[in-house]
């Protein structure tokens, strides 16, 4: 599968493309809204943090108990009950006098049944698409993802500022949820679960353990979680950087982040991505050390551009995923990979909320950005290593000699 407009003639890849959109865009949408409501109420960057990204805290619970869920459940029901109760959460949010531990308790709940879709999600996208077409297909969504959120957070800030309201905002987003809901149920066809297996706590456990026990698995994850969630923590302090134009700086991330996809998912080589995930890595970091000068909003929205075509790196990693696990398990080898990668993300916003709150965003960003470089040098050096000892091995097996 080779062009977009096969995939568009794949079956049921339609609907769960724009049902995946509307999802996307209300979340946009309410995260803008919720942190800018908690902002103004507490003055926090922590708690503003915490309450856009606070969902992805709970992914770390919901892939250590219910991950085996992600290929026991049928999909389209899943997938149908996962935005009909964000949209249920989202109208929480929107209540007037809601206590801010009582909107974060919201957050969290749904941070936890986020665990669950993603993994069906893409282990469906996998059933929809031939193995060759899933590259080309989830590139589509990232890219997707990218004008969804340039849409999405556009319209947030349009309609704060032409609202006033930012729970206004949060009941529109609800709105889009249940549309979601509407197409998934609409759109896809009944399917059976992709594993026989009954799902439990111990089975989600067990296959974490399996998949966790190889070590290319093992470098892929880290690479797909720690020095992406670092940079969100960057993202996180949008709000608190620069609370007129935070819009402008998630549309210019979403901006950068189409780039990427498109560079990888179409215009790459299979030859020549396989050897980028480490340069992007270092791409998606690097800009945003000069945050530490306190650019202007412009200048500010040209290096959030360019550090975000980074974000491509997760596309060679995750097609390198994909080859070393088997098709049974690929619900919840993606599930996992999503899950750990948004818990990261919390984790991530979390803490430079913290470092924010003692110095300044800008300086917070900084950091996050050092730190995320600093791990994808580590990765990228055992990489190589593990490289080289599988070339050896293969040299020596060659020759005739044990490979040890």
């Amino acid at each position: 599968m080779r062009s977009y407009r096969h995939l568009f003639r794949t079956p049921e890849f339609t609907p769960l493309f724009l049902a995946s959109s509307a999802h996307i865009a209300a979340q946009a949408l309410g995260g803008l809204a919720l942190g800018t409501l908690v902002y103004e109420a507490t003055r926090s960057p922590l708690l503003a943090a915490v309450s856009m990204f606070g969902p992805s805290l709970a992914q770390v619970l919901g892939a250590t108990l219910f991950l085996s869920w992600a290929d026991g459940l049928p999909p389209r029901r899943a997938l149908t009950a996962v935005p009909l109760a964000f949209a249920t959460g989202t109208a929480l949010l929107a209540l007037p006098g809601l206590p801010i531990w009582s909107a974060l308790l919201v957050v969290l709940a749904q941070g936890l049944i986020a665990s669950l879709g993603g993994g069906v999600r893409w282990g469906l996208l996998t059933e929809i698409l031939t193995k060759d077409g899933y590259l080309l297909g989830r590139s589509v969504f990232n890219m997707m993802s990218g004008v969804t959120q340039i849409a999405g957070y556009a319209t947030g800030g349009a309609l704060l500022a032409l609202l006033g309201s930012a729970r206004a905002t949060l009941l529109l987003a609800a709105l889009l949820f249940l549309s979601s809901a509407a197409m998934t149920h609409l759109g896809l066809t009944p399917r059976p679960p992709r594993t026989a297996n009954r799902p439990s706590i111990t089975a989600t456990r067990r296959t974490n353990a399996l998949l966790w026990s190889s070590a290319p698995r093992r470098r892929l994850y880290l690479a797909l979680w720690i020095p992406n969630g670092l940079i969100v923590g960057c993202e996180s302090l949008y709000v608190s950087y620069t609370p007129r134009s935070a819009g402008l700086l998630f549309a210019c991330a979403a901006l950068g982040m189409l780039a990427g996809d498109v560079l990888v998912g179409r215009l790459l080589a299979p030859a020549r991505r396989r050897h980028l995930g480490i340069p992007l890595l270092l791409l998606l970091a690097a800009p945003y050390a000069f945050f530490l000068l306190g650019p202007g909003p412009a200048l500010s929205g040209v290096l959030v551009t360019v550090a975000s075509v980074g974000y491509g790196a997760s596309l060679v990693q995750q097609e390198q995923l994909i080859a070393l696990t088997p098709a049974e398990l690929s619900g919840h080898a993606l599930g996992l990979h999503s899950a750990g990668m948004l818990t990261m993300q919390g984790v991530s916003a979390a803490a430079a909320g913290v470092v924010a709150q003692v110095t300044s965003p800008g300086v917070g960003m900084s950091v996050m950005a050092g730190g995320s470089a600093s791990v994808t040098v580590w990765l990228g050096w055992g990489m190589r290593r593990e490289r080289a000892d599988r070339d050896g091995r293969r040299l020596r097996t060659a020759a005739g000699e044990p490979s040890r």
